[in-house]
């Protein structure tokens, strides 16, 4: 028997269905070999930059398994996605399994379904070490650039910061539009509008061509209007084509899929990952536009029999991006002529998404007639034409498979030039010019490719990390840059303005290519690059600590001595600050309220025994405290507060521990907690014992291993607390026992 590996067990399911009793099918479930977290441990760079893996944290029994059954097969094939990642993760595996390599090749498909699937068995080929070395050389790139950065941020800004290759040139574009709106001087206008009754008594509304900046030019306007008499001097109709757009590529996947179903771009592809490998899209992560001849043969055939031939048109389209990856293909269905697929809601509405495009892409333009009307008035001097452009559709082509895209019509009467108008009303509102939008995910996502930052698989990555490092606030759409994120940008533009530029980003995204393609090598790209950027670093230890981010508005005074105020960054965002530190603790929040400082509350801390308690401001308000903190790590909690996040649930370890020694020493409880990635459920003898759990415990043991159970999800309602234990993910295991 032969094996067959590839990353997940949903796709392994999908693929045991195609290839029958001949091939056991096997998932690494992701990957199984990283760098460490230490950097010192990962990189050896004196040595070519050689990265030293280690295997994922519960991986191991992943690879036993693996192992055992790759000794026993005839022939092994690596069936990873067909991208660097997936090539990265087959030479893990061809690395950590020690496999033979007279027995193992690797093979790859854009699609899952059985045609596909049997096709690249037949041409089986070796790993692709340019694409894999492409993949080892951005990782080592982003754990030189992230660590390095991060660590001189740490020292000059605050702890815990963070930036990235590809991560921080994205939150620099965001800080730009910000400053842009800040710096905006909204400048006023006015919109003139007219209503007129045409000689068929229809009505018709006509706008200014011209939209005045001064009051007394609208108020010539509106007098010569009201006194002359109006006519149409111009009717000018054209038709106007509107194209079909080429197939999603990534980017313009996450963009509609942003716009129309409200999803981000990582909600985005997790649901795309689930269709592609249940068989239902191809793959998706790619630059490309084009589709197969075959693929296009039989979406040509959908369109034919379901709108008929008038609207069959086919289209080839070619990938606008200089820097497309491998030969994919667009997204499009596996099967043009299913409509709907997906295991749920959210999955359905993407997969319609995705298959609308592919088929409105082989259909006819719509056709549009577009009329424009002009009228003005018997005055002297002249005033500006007041104009409307109306738009009716004649042939809805591509339209009739993606109505979404339609768009509004705007009817307008018929009229010819020359005829008379009679004004019923004309009126002027006074508007003011407004700032550039702020970035959606969307817009963000199309500005990073328009600029050629970063690849199809690091979008949503880079939307993630900017949020989860509280970079950016998403507000309805809109990223919002928060204070930290203001702060790291400035920091970086000021200090690392080459290495966060556009050009940069994009040359270095370029020679990551041309390592993929064989044409760069390896540690020659990053030693190149790697010793200035030491250089720089290293040249901005001496720098000051950024603790000034500027003057507060000068109505907000110190509530202590009345001197002037500047704005600090606290872990918590930013704060103002008596311009006096340290000789004076006057302190604001950034709505202008006064912080107070800790107040004694004459209790002793009944933890330490040394410490007196304390009230402190803190991220969730006030709240009672050791003063010894950070040794002490003390905060008390009202009778009600403490009731609230009791569990009545034993911690095991205390009582395991307590059963050893055979005290009377108390023993603990699982009591809810609130940390830096919200709740989560720990001992109540912390720090004595630190037990810890993600969610709330059932009560309930694990036969398997002794943890604690805890709450799940709707479809997994109960699982073990234990990651490494193969009952955390208790539906694979289901999955097993089937097969």
């Amino acid at each position: 028997m032969d094996l067959l590996i590839v990353e997940s067990p949903a796709k392994a399911k999908t693929i045991s269905k195609y290839v029958g009793d001949a091939y056991e099918v096997r998932a690494s479930v992701g990957h199984i070999r990283d760098l460490p977290k230490n950097n010192k441990q990962a990189i050896d760079i004196e040595a070519g930059f050689v990265p030293h893996y280690e295997i994922v944290k519960g991986k191991e029994h992943v690879i036993e398994e693996l192992k055992e059954l790759s000794e026993e097969a005839s022939h092994v094939y690596l069936a990873t996605d067909p991208d660097r990642e997936g090539e990265a993760i087959a030479w893990h595996l061809f690395q950590a399994l020690s496999l033979n390599p007279k027995k193992t090749k690797r093979v790859a498909f854009h699609e899952i379904t059985k045609e596909a699937v049997e096709d690249a068995l037949r041409h089986p080929r070796d790993i692709d070490e340019d694409l894999r070395r492409a993949q080892e050389a951005r990782r080592v790139l982003d754990r030189l650039v992230g660590y390095d950065l991060s660590g001189l941020i740490w020292k000059k800004v605050r702890y815990g910061l963070s930036a990235g290759r590809v991560q921080s040139p994205a939150l620099r574009i965001i800080m730009e539009r910000e400053r842009e709106i800040r710096a905006f001087v909204p400048e006023d206008f006015w919109v003139i509008s007219g209503e007129f009754s045409t000689r068929a008594k229809e009505r018709l509304v006509l706008t200014c061509a011209e939209e005045p900046r001064d009051k007394k030019e609208t108020e010539r306007i509106l007098k010569s209007g009201k006194a002359g008499s109006w006519k149409i001097t111009e009717v000018k109709e054209s038709e106007a084509k509107r194209a079909a757009r080429a197939p999603f590529s990534t980017s313009t996947l996450q963009q509609v899929a942003s716009t129309r179903l409200g999803f981000s771009p990582s909600r985005t592809m997790g649901i795309a990952q689930k269709l592609y490998e249940a068989g239902h899209i191809t793959y998706m992560r790619t630059d490309s536009m084009t589709i197969s001849s075959a693929a296009q043969g039989q979406i040509v055939g959908v369109v034919e029999k379901k709108y008929g031939k008038d609207y069959v048109e086919a289209h080839v389209y070619k990938t606008k991006s200089k820097n497309a990856q491998e030969a994919h293909e667009a997204i499009r269905p596996t099967h043009a002529s299913v409509e709907s697929a997906g295991g749920n809601e959210e999955q359905k509405k993407l997969y319609r998404l995705i298959w609308q495009r592919a088929v409105a892409s082989q259909m006819k333009d719509a056709l549009l007639l577009k009329t424009r009307i002009a009228a003005n008035v018997d005055a002297n001097p002249a005033i500006p034409d007041f104009t409307v452009t109306g738009s009716r559709l004649l042939f809805d082509g591509w339209l009739k498979a993606d109505p979404a895209a339609r768009g509004e019509e705007v009817e307008v009467p018929k009229v010819k030039e020359g005829d008379p108008l009679t004004l019923i009303e004309l009126s002027a509102e006074g508007k003011q010019t407004e700032p550039p939008n702020r970035y959606s995910e969307a817009g963000l996502v199309k500005e990073l490719e328009k600029r050629g930052i970063g690849r199809p698989s690091t979008y949503a990555s880079i939307m993630k990390t900017l949020a989860d490092r509280g970079y950016v606030e998403k507000i309805g759409k809109t990223l919002i840059p928060t204070a930290t994120g203001d702060v790291v940008s400035s920091f970086l533009e000021s200090n690392f303005e080459n290495y966060i530029s556009d050009t940069f980003t994009a040359e270095m995204e370029n020679e990551l290519d041309e390592i993929a393609d064989g044409k760069r090598e390896y540690e020659k790209t990053l030693r190149d690059f790697y010793g200035p950027f030491q250089k720089e670093v290293k040249s901005k230890e001496k720098i000051e600590k950024l603790t000034n981010m500027g003057p507060v508005p000068e109505e907000f005074k110190c509530p202590i001595c009345g001197s002037a105020m500047i704005w600090k960054l606290s872990k918590n965002g930013k704060f103002m600050s008596c311009s006096k530190f340290p000789e004076c603790t006057g302190a604001r929040t950034e709505a202008g309220e006064e912080l107070q400082g800790p107040k004694e509350t004459g209790e002793e801390c009944p933890q330490c025994g040394k410490g007196k308690l304390v009230e402190r401001d803190g991220r969730f308000g006030r709240f009672i405290a050791c003063a010894n903190y950070p040794k002490c790590k003390y905060v008390k909690k009202s009778p009600e507060e403490e009731a609230k996040g009791k569990t009545g649930v034993a911690c095991p370890l205390c009582k395991t521990a307590a059963s050893a020694k055979g005290s009377g020493e108390p023993m603990g409880e699982m009591v809810e907690r609130r940390g830096r990635f919200g709740i989560f459920f720990s001992c109540s003898n912390y720090p004595e014992c630190k037990n810890a759990i993600k969610a709330k415990p059932t009560g309930r043991i694990c036969e398997l291993c002794g943890s604690l159970e805890m709450l799940g999800t709707k479809t997994i309602p109960e699982r073990c607390s234990n990651k490494s234990c193969p009952n955390h993910n208790p539906h694979k295991l289901e999955g097993a026992k089937k097969k």
